[in-house]
């Protein structure tokens, strides 16, 4: 079993990415996902960050699997902020764009809408640091990974609602 994350960079500046569309996943609120008043329990909404950070780094490198890339990352800091409820059975969007690049670290910031809605419900900022596959040594972020987070994935969209 690994330990604990290695430490964010101090220097997790010099990069705040302009996407215009940003990278779009699409998915449907499921009744587990709920309290018995029928609103998105608050601790699932860091299982759809995840799931949608996943979704944006597959569409940036290819895979997600650490051998496949030949880099892994770990989530250190997420700040979530609460707006307004989801439902079960909404239509949920969220948006994902690159806001920082360190060192070793770079940030994703996600914002969820209901589909065909403007309003944001939450917002979320997660840092992740890199760190080399199957070990506790943080690794500087490859220049072709770099390249990838910088360019984001605008107008991309992964769709698991089928809306």
């Amino acid at each position: 079993m690994l330990g604990p994350p290695p430490p964010i960079d101090e220097d997790r500046g010099g990069y705040d990415a302009d996407v215009s569309e940003p990278f779009r996943f699409i998915f449907r609120v499921r009744y587990a996902e709920c309290d018995p008043q029928q609103i998105v329990f608050n601790a699932r909404w860091g299982d759809y960050v995840d799931i949608a950070a996943t979704e944006y780094t597959r569409e940036l490198f290819g895979a997600v699997d650490p051998d496949a890339t030949g880099l892994d990352w770990r989530l250190v800091r997420q700040l979530v902020e609460w707006r307004a409820p989801a439902r079960f059975d909404d239509v949920l969007v969220a948006e994902v764009r690159t806001v920082k690049i360190g060192t070793t670290s770079f940030t994703l910031a996600t914002q969820f809408r209901r589909h065909g809605e403007d309003a944001v419900l939450v917002t979320a900022e997660t840092v992740y640091v890199v760190v080399a596959p199957h070990q506790d040594v943080k690794l500087p972020i490859p220049d072709r990974h770099r390249a990838a987070l910088e360019r984001g994935a605008p107008g991309k969209v992964a769709n698991h609602a089928g809306v």
